[in-house]
């Protein structure tokens, strides 16, 4: 779906819900990428519960939550505002795509790729830190923030 040069590998392991099996030849872990379909209820309830099994120090700018299914909201189970107080509750960036929209699953495989690029720390001057502060919109801050 995505080929771009890299200098470092990318491994992407895709797990169903948290925790994870206890595995130690695991490699590091640099990014947790919640999906949550708007169409089904489940997949919010899994994220949540998932969640709780994430240590609190990736909640340090290498968590985010990847919503699909938003360009059909007439078919919506869940709604937006769940998914955003989470996102903004954990303090991490939220990610809206109708991946089945070829344009954008490019799209956003290449944000997903330059989020980890900054979480595994290849790119200069930039932490995971100040990765939740790059993607907030400035047209929407967080209530807390004013």
């Amino acid at each position: 779906m995505l080929k771009e040069d890299c200098a470092s590998t990318l491994r992407v392991h895709l797990a169903h819900s948290l925790p994870l099996p206890s595995d130690v030849n695991r490699p590091r872990i640099d990014l947790i990428v919640f999906v949550v379909n708007l169409h089904s209820k489940y997949s919010l309830q899994n994220v949540e519960e998932s969640l709780r099994h994430v240590d609190a120090t990736f909640f340090l700018g290498k968590v985010g939550f990847l919503v699909t299914g938003a360009g059909r909201d007439s078919h919506c189970s869940v709604h937006r505002n769940s998914v955003l107080k989470l996102a903004r509750a954990y303090r991490s960036p939220l990610l809206f795509c109708d991946l089945e929209v070829e344009g954008f699953r490019v799209t956003m495989a290449q944000r997903l790729v330059r989020m980890l690029q900054i979480c595994a720390g290849h790119v200069p001057g930039v932490s995971a830190l100040n990765l939740l502060s790059l993607m907030r919109s400035s047209e929407n801050p967080c209530l807390e923030d004013l």
